[in-house]
């Protein structure tokens, strides 16, 4: 394979790469599903912030704790190993995912990795400061990660505002493949929160994932919850001004193949 690198700088674009490649057609199966059948499902982390230090001048998240227990509920559902961590600090983080990135995934299915915080851009905050969202998804990358090849990750970002390589004896995916990155909100726009209820994408995931879970495939419960929860609207609020307002979440995926959370066989 042949390869050259371009930077155009009257255009700001740079690292285009143009490659000449020989390809051989593969025959895909649309059917093909990851294989969910190992000892566990895996392991699900909930970095949940309600505080801030105050000199972050950030708001108190009024409701989160019920999105904490509510997805802590669903997700044992779907035998998921759950760890849930409140208020956690910037190194507490880092220490806590390490860990996990380092952890050998070999009998479990997948990862899942959830913040429920402000965020902006591709950054996420924790009590004490922002983290990059980049610079978590390096830590998951196939290359990096022992036993997470070809495994499907998964993270889900509340915004006020996951990835893998197989190896096989020919084709490789990319570090990239095997990922899904679920956002409460599109970029520039509000996700709503209920005091008491939490907010309307968790409270609408968990329902979906309560009825449809174990049965229907993930990305198109996804697209169900974009549907209801884009059929909401504030009603009564203190700010006047929200009253009418949307809201549509959003996903990306790397996925390669199908994704289904079937029971596991009680003996498992």
């Amino acid at each position: 394979m042949d390869s050259q690198t371009h930077t155009d700088s009257a255009a700001g674009t740079k690292n285009m790469t143009e490659t000449d490649a020989v390809f051989r057609t593969l025959a895909l199966d649309p059917n093909e599903e990851y294989k969910m059948s190992r000892k566990r499902r895996g392991l699900a982390i909930i970095f949940n912030q309600e505080y801030f230090y105050w000199q972050m001048g950030m708001s108190t998240r009024h409701g989160t704790n019920a999105d904490r227990s509510n997805l802590e509920r669903r997700l044992k559902a779907l035998n998921f190993e759950v760890k849930v961590y409140d208020n956690s600090k910037q190194m507490e983080i880092w220490d806590i995912l390490r860990e996990a990135a380092q952890a050998n995934h070999s009998d479990a299915d997948c990862f899942m990795l959830i913040f429920l915080s402000h965020g902006e851009q591709d950054h996420i905050y924790a009590f004490d400061g922002k983290i990059n969202i980049h610079d978590i998804t390096a830590m998951f990358q196939g290359t990096s990660v022992r036993v997470l090849w070809e495994n499907p990750k998964s993270s889900y970002c509340r915004r006020v505002v996951e990835r893998s390589m197989t190896i096989h004896a020919v084709f490789t995916l990319p570090a990239g493949a095997d990922f899904i990155m679920c956002y409460s909100v599109a970029e520039g726009f509000y996700s709503h929160r209920e005091t008491i209820n939490g907010s309307w994408y968790i409270q609408d995931l968990c329902e979906l994932l309560h009825k449809y879970g174990d049965s229907l495939e993930f990305t198109e419960l996804l697209t169900l919850v974009n549907r209801k929860v884009s059929m909401r609207s504030v009603g009564n609020c203190s700010d006047r001004s929200a009253i009418g307002k949307k809201q549509v979440p959003c996903f990306a995926s790397m996925l390669t193949k199908k994704l289904y959370f079937r029971p596991k066989p009680a003996d498992k």
